[in-house]
């Protein structure tokens, strides 16, 4: 399970990172770090069996269609990475112990063992890094041309997790700048039903996010980070519902946000 002389990824196999909509009129940038499950050949698989890189520790499932939904809606541009997280997790720091996970929930994996130093910069560099320059770029264009942008980070999570069932349909995250959160989350707490967490079942930080920290905060754009469960967009129907929900609210709080900035401080 190593790479190639001349490196992990094959001209042939897919691309580490895809722009949909890349010209979207909209300040919305769509961000899916763990869209795809795809993992080079060179890899086999890690070592793991067919049905476990369909499982969600490989990737989030459903989020790259809902992905897409919300940045047409929108007139978004949407970045979405490929690879399965398992090879290298696009939202966790380069180096830290999660970044190429030697286990996932309960599960080992195998080719992420003993690799040397070169496999891990390796992965950064033909996985990990092509997906950060790639949002920066579209970022870079927005400042450029004096355009407004706002960060909005999709994922979706698993509806156990080590045997224990979670009740939140779907979770808002947010770190040092709640701004946009606390404006978007009272909205999906409004629809009838929903049960929606507050930084559950997960929360931003430095430790355990990049994205969001690199460049949402770091760049001083409004930014949100959004998880929806499994079970709720595994087919068409629940894409295309939370998809349009999403596009709706998100749209609405970054009018409201607009709004309260132009007013200034109470």
């Amino acid at each position: 399970m190593s790479e190639t002389p001349d490196g992990l990824l094959m001209a042939d196999e897919t691309m580490p990172v895809t722009v949909h909509n890349e010209n979207g009129r909209s300040p919305f940038l769509i961000v899916a770090d763990h869209a795809g499950n795809s993992m080079p050949r060179a890899l086999r698989r890690l070592g793991l069996s067919e049905t476990e890189r369909g499982r969600h520790i490989a990737w989030d499932i459903g989020i790259a269609a809902v992905c897409r939904l919300v940045a047409d809606t929108l007139d978004g541009t949407l970045v979405q990475q490929n690879y399965s997280r398992l090879v290298i997790d696009c939202n966790r720091t380069p180096g830290a112990e999660a970044s190429i996970p030697k286990i996932s929930e309960l599960t080992p994996i195998p080719g992420n063992v003993a690799l040397s130093e070169d496999q891990k910069a390796t992965r950064v560099r033909e996985i990990f890094r092509p997906y950060h320059e790639r949002i920066e770029i579209e970022l870079d264009r927005r400042r450029q041309a004096g355009r407004p942008a706002a960060l909005i980070a999709m994922h979706s999570f698993t509806p156990v997790f080590k045997g224990v069932a979670r009740p939140w349909h779907a979770g808002v995250l947010y770190n040092r700048d709640p701004r946009f959160a606390h404006l978007f989350m009272p909205l999906l707490k409004r629809e009838e039903g929903l049960v929606i967490g507050d930084n559950e079942p997960y929360s931003v930080t430095d430790a355990s996010d990049y994205t969001i920290p690199v460049h949402g905060e770091r760049r001083g754009l409004h930014h949100v980070a959004i998880e929806v469960r499994q079970d709720l967009i595994a087919d068409d129907k629940g894409q295309r519902g939370w998809g349009l929900l999403l596009a709706r609210l998100l749209a609405q709080a970054y009018l409201d946000l607009v709004a309260a900035e132009a007013l200034g401080p109470a």
